[in-house]
């Protein structure tokens, strides 16, 4: 089994302190709702959603035998939904929506699809702007293709457009607030503007480094990449300008971690292979705070959410 914890903000001595830990076979992909309730886990046995309060799992109704191991998720809330829907990619291609029946209370599946030739869809996020009307999805997919989509409220999903990049295998992917998305390359360290009306390209800049992951902050301006090398790197979103880095223990396997921000962007979080989860300062990049997981255990996987007391994994 492997095992992974969830620590959260609190106003004790400490910023965060240990709540809550469950167990799972294998953990590639993790997803916070944005109350803080619900935790989406992908791993070998498939996907599991557990509620941090009770420490229990839900129930998960699904009409498709096996889409693939969960290999990123995101949670939406829509002004048409009382719920959150959870939208997740699966190492088989099949982008997976669940949501929460009035009836029962169970999740169930109200869509899922296998985009284009079955790739692995590496990123996904959501568009919060959309939430009036529509909800609008960006995903990318290890052949190099990103594509927006649609879900509407009745649960159909169409397609805005899909389009391949030249050389750049997405690694995360994000809205920008001026009908874009930006594209992050994991082995190139491209850093991609798109249209998401036609995914035309409107700039693209480079990292000093491959992006093992990244995380975008649009209200400062701001992106931040696990570098692969001394820690992690914060970059200004549309000049590319290097910020800082936040400098943590060398690694010793070469394996992608999430980073993400945290506190509204007032500190920068970041997995580790050697079982600590790090917490840096955004502004000075002191280590704030070095959260124990366990010894010698990967964490290339976390998650954060901002709803009352910040939590993350």
């Amino acid at each position: 089994m492997f095992p992974f914890s969830l620590p959260w903000f609190s106003s004790s001595t400490k910023r965060y302190r240990k709540t809550a830990s469950f167990s799972s076979v294998g953990c590639f992909a993790l997803a916070l709702s944005h109350n803080g309730e619900n935790l989406a886990v992908g791993g070998a046995q498939g996907i599991k959603l557990l509620n941090i309060l009770t420490q229990r799992e839900l129930t998960v109704l699904s009409h498709v035998d096996s889409c693939g191991v969960m290999t990123c998720a995101t949670w939406m809330k829509t002004r048409y939904t009382l719920s959150e829907t959870l939208c997740y990619g699966t190492n088989l291609g099949y982008i997976v929506f669940l949501r929460t029946h009035p009836a029962d209370k169970q999740f169930h599946e109200i869509c899922a699809r296998r985009l284009g030739s079955g790739f692995e869809i590496t990123c996904i996020t959501w568009d919060s702007a959309s939430a009036e009307s529509t909800c609008q999805i960006a995903l990318g997919t290890r052949d190099n293709i990103v594509q927006v989509l649609v879900l509407g409220a009745n649960s159909q999903l169409q397609s805005v457009f899909a389009g391949r990049l030249d050389s750049t295998v997405p690694r995360s992917i994000a809205f920008g607030d001026t009908g874009s998305i930006y594209v992050f390359g994991l082995y190139d360290g491209n850093v991609i503007k798109l249209s998401s009306k036609d995914g035309t390209v409107l700039s693209e800049h480079h990292c000093q480094s491959v992006i093992g992951s990244a995380a975008v902050h649009l209200k400062r301006g701001l992106f931040v990449v696990d570098n692969a090398t001394d820690g992690f790197t914060l970059y200004r979103l549309e000049s590319g300008q290097l910020v800082r880095t936040f400098t943590a223990d060398p690694p010793t396997v070469p394996v992608p971690k999430q980073v993400s921000f945290g506190e509204d962007g007032k500190v920068v979080i970041g997995g580790s292979d050697n079982g600590s989860v790090y917490v840096f300062n955004r502004r000075t990049g002191v280590l704030i705070e070095t959260l124990s997981h366990m010894a010698t255990t990967l964490v290339p996987t976390i998650a954060v959410c901002h709803s009352g007391e910040m939590k993350g994994v």
